[in-house]
């Protein structure tokens, strides 16, 4: 799936994580099904998060985009985007997901970009716009996570750490 792009991160975040001596980048990844899926996320932060993925690989049977693959690629922004908003005391757990399919995509990269609709203390909710390489519009999602406080005995799975 190439190589692991660096995601571009506001400095403030970047020295909140440091100070705790957590790897941002691979805290904020795209995990190992969106690894898998070879999700790249390109930049980060609690007000726009933005990441592509190849429709290769990642179609349905009649060679289309898969509605699934689309899914998972909104929940990867949306999250990444809750928990740079609920910062390093909280974890987002994502609650509701809605996806509304416009057109198929056969071939190419998608790019999804990821904006806040809400930011509270215990919910944040974004919108996921998903488009081809045109700039056509493929998936609009909507993802609302739970933010919780961090718990001692919770355990983040990080790439490169656990696999």
């Amino acid at each position: 799936m190439g190589e692991q792009q660096r995601v571009k991160f506001p400095q403030e975040v970047i020295d909140e994580y440091a100070a705790l001596g957590v790897d941002l980048p691979a805290l904020f990844s795209a995990g190992h099904l969106g690894n898998r899926m070879g999700v790249q996320i390109l930049e980060a932060s609690a007000d726009r998060v933005v990441g592509t993925m190849p429709v290769e690989g990642n179609t349905q049977p009649y060679g289309l985009l898969h509605g699934g693959a689309s899914a998972v690629l909104a929940e990867t922004l949306g999250s990444v985007g809750s928990m740079l908003h609920g910062g390093s005391s909280k974890i987002a757990v994502g609650v509701d997901l809605n996806c509304t399919h416009h057109r198929g995509v056969r071939s190419g990269l998608v790019t999804g970009v990821a904006t806040p609709v809400h930011q509270g203390r215990s919910t944040a909710t974004y919108e996921i716009v998903i488009s081809d390489e045109e700039g056509r519009r493929v998936c609009t999602a909507r993802l609302t996570c739970l933010l919780r406080d961090v718990r001692p005995g919770d355990e983040v799975h990080v790439r490169g750490t656990d696999a």
